[in-house]
């Protein structure tokens, strides 16, 4: 009887924890509400587009700690005092540095971040054209080919 009992307990545990870590992480997030529908997709936008520096992963839109909620009050207050977007961005670069960018400006100090995934593309089709080739001749000089010389 006890066998059966603990796989059951086991199973709720589990549903129980995930629905409380769930419900745990929504109440987390303050929800922003602007009077403005203009201003509030532009903060919904902007608060996508800014990293959270402490999760690292996440938007300061979705992020449940402390500093992405400063971050996001922040925001409001410029948009509210009149800051376009690319000012918001600029003032949250100087003082964060590119890291906060999702899409981080292209400059040479980030050069890399640009150029990396190109060469790495570049890299796998030479490699790829390589095995091709190599695969193709080791066929083509196969003297056990089947079919041939059979009549």
């Amino acid at each position: 009887m006890r066998s059966r009992v603990w796989p059951f307990l086991l199973g709720l545990c589990a549903i129980l924890a995930g629905t409380l870590g769930a419900s745990t992480q929504a109440w987390a997030i303050d929800p922003i509400e602007m009077s403005d529908p203009i201003l509030q997709e532009r903060y919904r936008s902007l608060t996508q587009e800014l990293r959270c520096m402490q999760c690292q992963n996440q938007s300061i839109a979705d992020s449940p700690v402390g500093l992405a909620g400063d971050l996001r009050r922040e925001v409001r207050e410029l948009l509210e005092s009149g800051s376009t977007d690319a000012e918001i961005r600029e003032y949250m670069r100087a003082r964060y540095g590119d890291f906060i960018l999702f899409r981080p400006r292209f400059s040479v100090q980030n050069l890399w971040l640009w150029l990396t995934p190109v060469a790495l593309l570049l890299i796998g089709v030479i490699v790829a054209v390589r095995i091709v080739r190599q695969r193709a001749a080791m066929v083509a000089n196969d003297p056990s080919e089947p079919g041939e010389g059979a009549s």
